[in-house]
C-alpha cells in the first residue's frame, strides 16, 4: 500500500541552481529505500520536503491517514544545556520507563557510557548519534535518515544494520556505505540533473541496471546520428519542399536534430598531482600515548614503504585520530620518536572541516594552496582542476557558506591534492562524500605513487583500498593484518578462536578429573556430531554451490530483463530470498565447521 507520494516537486535557489524539476517519488509500506546522487543535485532537499521540515517551490507530498515520520537530519541541533538521556527521550512517553530502559541500551549500543553527560561537551559526531537514538525510538511509520552512519564505527554499523532489517515501518536513507545499502534497502532512488530515477534492488543491482541503461542510451543515440546523417545527406541534394510529404520529412528531420541526447553524466575527474619522494619515508620508533589511566598506544613500530595502503580501525575514542595527530607532529608521543624523510609532503584530510571560511569564494579557498598544480596531464590552473571535481564557472564564484555539507567536503578534498602531497592522511574521508565521488577517489588512489594511511569505518572504502590493517584492539594494542577489510575479519575470528581454545583447553586441564588411565570418567559425553548434523556437514559445501549458482542466474535475468519493471521486481523477490537462504546456510556452514574442529581437537 502506497503511504507517501510527491509529485510535480520543484525546489530551486537560484535560477542557475535547481535541485529538482517535476519530480515524483512515492514510498510503499515497510519499503526500504536508498537515495543516492552526487552531492549537491538535491538528496537532502528531498528528504527534508517528504519529511515536511522543508517546502517546495512547487508540488505536493500526500502521506496516509495517521501515518507518523521521524526525521534524521545530516547536523542536528540539540539543547546543550540537556543531558545525553534527556536528549534522546525528547518528546517521548517516558511515563512508564521502558522507553528511558531502551533509550540506556540503545546509548550503550552506540558508545555511550555516562549518559547524564551534558549534550554541549559531545563532537558533532556524537550529537549526531544521540540523534539517532531519539529518531529510532520515535513510535512511526517511516524512517527518514540523512546520513545515520556518519561516525559510526563497524559495531555500530552492525547493530543499526540489524535495527533497520527488524524494523517494520518503511526507511528512505540517503548513505554513502555501499555495505549497508547492499545489506538493507530493496530500491535505489538516484536524484539527478532535477529528476528522481529509480532501480529496484539493491546497490549491486542498481550498479547493474544503471550500466546497462546508460549502454541502451548511448545505443539509441548512435542509431539516432546514423538516420540523421541520412536525413542530412537527403536534404542536402536539395529537395523541394513542395508537397505534404516532402514538408513532413523536413519537420521530422528538424524535431530530430532538436531532441537532447542523452544527459552525459559528470564525474568527478582526478589528475595524480605527486611530489617526488626519496628513500626515507616515515619511521616510527617504539611510541606510547596514554590519556589519564587510558592507554591508547604502546611501542608500536612501523616503517612505512612506497606505495603502502594502511587503513587504521577500532572502536570510537580507541586513539586512531591521535595516532594520525603523532604522524603529523600536531601530538606529541609520551615515549619514541616519528623521523620523517627530508622529501615527504604530507596532505592531512581531517574529520572536520568546519575550519573552512564560510566567507571566502570557492576558487580562492583552493588559490590559497596554489594558482597551478603539476599533474599528470601537463599543468593546470586551479579553475580547471575545480572544473574536474564538477565545480563549475558559477559555483567557483560562491561563498563556501553557501556549499552544501558534501560540496564542502569535496572542496576541502581537492584543496588537499592540489598541494601535490606524496603522503596522503586521510581521516574519515567517506563521511559526506557521495558514492560517485568516493569511487573516483578510490580509482585516484589505485594510481598515486605515494603512501596512504586512512582511519575509516567504511568498510568497502577498506576492503578496496588497503593492504593491510592496523587495529586497536585495547590496552594500548595495536594488532598488524597482512589484507583487506575481509581479510583482517577472518584473520581476526581464526586468532580468537585460537586464544578462547588456547583458554579454554587451560581451564580444562586444570580443572579435568580422570581415570588413572587418562581415559573420560564414566558418565562424561564425549564431543561428537548427532546423526543428522554428520549427514548434514558432509552435504553443506554443495548446497551453499548450488544457492550461489542460483544467485549468479537470478542476476543474469536481471539484466536481460532491466527494463521491464514487473518482471525485475519479481526476480528482485526471489534474489533477496535466496540471498537469506544463503546466509543461513552460510552460518550454518560456520557452525558445523567449527564445530567439527572442535571435535577434531578432543580427539
Amino acid at each position: 500500500m502506497n503511504i507517501l507520494t510527491a509529485e510535480h516537486l520543484k525546489k530551486a535557489y537560484t535560477a542557475e541552481r535547481i535541485l529538482l524539476k517535476d519530480a515524483a517519488f512515492s514510498l510503499q509500506e515497510g519499503e526500504k529505500v536508498g537515495v543516492i546522487g552526487v552531492n549537491g543535485m538535491g538528496k537532502s532537499t528531498l528528504l527534508k520536503i517528504i519529511a515536511g521540515v522543508a517546502e517546495a517551490d512547487e508540488g505536493t507530498v500526500i502521506t496516509g491517514n495517521h501515518v507518523k515520520i521521524a526525521y534524521l537530519e545530516q547536523t542536528p541541533l540539540l539543547e546543550h544545556t540537556d543531558s545525553i538521556l534527556k536528549s534522546a527521550l525528547k518528546g517521548l512517553d517516558t511515563q512508564d520507563g521502558v522507553m528511558e530502559g531502551k533509550a540506556r541500551s540503545m546509548l550503550h549500543q552506540l558508545g555511550f557510557s555516562d549518559v547524564s553527560q551534558p549534550v554541549k561537551y559531545l563532537s558533532g559526531g556524537q550529537k549526531k548519534r544521540v540523534a539517532l537514538v531519539n529518531v529510532l525510538l520515535q513510535p512511526v511509520e517511516i524512517l527518514i535518515l540523512d546520513e545515520p552512519t556518519n561516525h559510526l564505527d563497524s559495531e555500530m554499523s552492525g547493530w543499526l544494520e540489524e535495527y533497520l532489517v527488524r524494523f517494520r515501518g518503511a526507511v528512505v536513507m540517503v548513505t554513502h556505505d555501499r555495505y549497508f545499502l547492499d545489506r538493507i534497502v530493496e530500491r535505489i532512488v538516484e536524484v539527478e540533473h532535477g529528476s528522481i530515477y529509480s532501480y529496484p534492488g539493491n546497490y549491486a543491482d542498481y550498479v547493474a541496471l544503471k550500466m546497462q541503461k546508460q549502454n541502451m542510451e548511448q545505443a539509441s543515440q548512435r542509431k539516432q546520428k546514423s538516420i540523421l546523417k541520412k536525413e542530412l545527406a537527403w536534404l542536402a541534394r536539395g529537395a523541394r519542399a513542395r508537397s505534404t510529404k516532402q514538408k513532413a520529412h523536413i519537420q521530422r528531420i528538424e524535431d530530430m536534430l532538436a531532441l537532447d541526447g542523452p544527459i552525459e553524466e559528470k564525474r568527478v575527474e582526478m589528475s595524480s598531482a605527486f611530489s617526488r619522494m626519496g628513500k626515507k619515508t616515515i619511521e616510527v620508533k617504539e611510541i606510547s600515548k596514554s590519556y589519564g589511566k587510558q592507554k591508547l598506544i604502546e611501542d608500536f613500530t612501523y616503517i612505512f614503504l612506497r606505495g603502502d595502503r594502511i587503513g587504521i580501525i577500532g572502536p570510537n575514542g580507541c586513539g586512531k585520530s591521535t595516532l594520525l595527530k603523532i604522524i603529523l607532529g600536531q601530538a606529541l608521543p609520551d615515549k619514541g620518536s616519528i623521523e620523517l624523510g627530508e622529501t615527504i609532503k604530507i596532505g592531512y584530510f581531517s574529520q572536520d572541516n568546519s575550519h573552512m571560511d564560510e566567507a571566502i569564494r570557492a576558487i580562492d579557498y583552493v588559490r590559497e594552496v596554489g594558482e597551478y598544480v603539476d599533474t599528470g596531464d601537463g599543468k593546470m590552473s586551479a579553475s580547471m582542476l575545480m572544473e574536474r571535481f564538477l565545480f563549475d564557472g558559477n559555483m567557483q564564484w560562491t561563498p563556501v557558506g553557501k556549499l552544501s555539507g558534501g560540496e564542502r567536503r569535496r572542496l576541502y578534498l581537492l584543496r588537499v591534492l592540489m598541494g601535490a602531497p606524496n603522503v596522503l592522511i586521510l581521516d574519515e574521508p567517506t563521511n559526506d562524500l557521495d558514492i560517485q565521488t568516493l569511487t573516483i577517489l578510490e580509482d585516484y588512489l589505485d594510481s598515486f605513487d605515494g603512501i596512504v594511511i586512512v582511519v575509516s569505518h567504511d568498510r568497502y572504502f577498506l576492503e578496496r583500498l588497503v593492504t593491510r590493517i592496523f587495529a586497536f584492539e585495547g590496552e594500548g594494542c595495536l594488532q598488524q593484518y597482512e589484507g583487506g577489510y575481509l581479510d583482517y575479519l577472518g584473520t581476526a575470528k581464526e586468532r580468537r578462536a585460537k586464544e578462547e581454545k588456547s583458554d579454554s583447553f587451560g581451564e580444562a586441564k586444570k580443572n579435568r578429573k580422570e581415570s588413572p588411565k587418562g581415559k573420560p570418567r564414566y558418565g562424561e559425553k564425549k564431543l561428537k556430531f548427532t546423526f543428522n548434523e554428520q549427514r548434514e556437514y558432509e552435504t553443506i559445501e554443495g548446497d551453499v554451490a548450488a544457492l550461489e549458482e542460483k544467485l549468479e542466474a537470478l542476476e543474469g535475468d536481471m539484466m536481460a530483463h532491466a527494463t521491464n519493471s514487473v518482471r525485475l521486481s519479481e526476480l528482485s523477490a526471489q534474489k533477496d530470498q535466496i540471498e537469506k537462504e544463503l546466509e543461513e546456510k552460510m552460518d550454518r556452514w560456520v557452525y558445523l565447521n567449527e564445530l567439527a574442529e572442535k571435535i577434531k581437537a578432543s580427539k
